[in-house]
């Protein structure tokens, strides 16, 4: 599903995209002892994949993007304890009852719910979890899309709220837009505009060569095959 959204926007979504503050994988790793196996589904570059890693977890990073993979392998590329698959997350094909704890940073809206859904179930040990992570705007973030992938998904789940501000470049907030799925690409009718009128942006809304954004990280978490 949707699998071809970020091909030739890796690079930018590696550069751009925010990552996830300690005290977020403070509590994702809550849910794990020193022998849990992870499945990042929907792994992208590996932003959070990495910060797994880095912990001493052993991590499946499951990504259907070719473009991606390309990225996801270079983030991951110190960490032998990682394994890249090349799998849509409704068909992750790993094994039945393999995973303890399936993450989704930033990526559930993208799937087919009730199909993952299904792979869940298929997937996780009989206690195992799924905790799903969004970056929102703050005042938005019980209304927009991402969030209502979350009620579809889960029917009660508990909610954690972390503070992670963003200060960006001129450079890394461009690749940041440009990462976004409808993003006009080098070579499309109109990008020299496009380009331009994001510079104007950031001039505009920048404090001395840095743009600061608000984000609130949340982490949902609900037991496996619940929904």
């Amino acid at each position: 599903m949707n699998i071809d959204n970020f091909t030739n926007r890796a690079e930018a979504y590696a550069k751009g995209r925010p990552g996830y503050t300690n005290e977020t994988i403070d509590k994702i790793t809550e849910f794990a002892s020193e022998d849990t196996v992870f499945a990042d589904i929907g792994a992208g570059t590996g932003k959070l994949t990495k910060e797994l890693a880095k912990r001493g977890y052993t991590v499946y990073a499951v990504e259907p993007n070719e473009d991606m993979r390309v990225q996801l392998a270079i983030t991951l590329s110190a960490y032998t304890n990682t394994k890249i698959i090349g799998s849509a997350a409704e068909n992750t094909t790993l094994p039945d009852k393999s995973i303890d704890v399936i993450t989704v940073a930033h990526a559930l809206h993208w799937f087919d719910i009730e199909r993952f859904k299904a792979e869940c179930c298929r997937i996780l040990k009989p206690d195992g979890i799924v905790i799903v992570i969004y970056n929102h705007v703050p005042g938005r973030e019980e209304s927009d899309f991402c969030r209502q992938a979350v009620d579809r998904f889960f029917s009660n789940p508990v909610i954690w709220t972390f503070n992670n501000p963003i200060s960006y470049t001129r450079d890394d907030w461009i690749a940041y837009i440009q990462s976004q799925d409808d993003s006009i690409l080098p070579g499309e009718q109109g990008y020299e505009e496009y380009i331009l009128s994001l510079n104007k942006a950031f001039d505009r809304d920048s404090i001395d060569g840095v743009l600061c954004c608000d984000r609130l990280t949340r982490v949902y978490v609900e037991e496996s095959c619940k929904y």
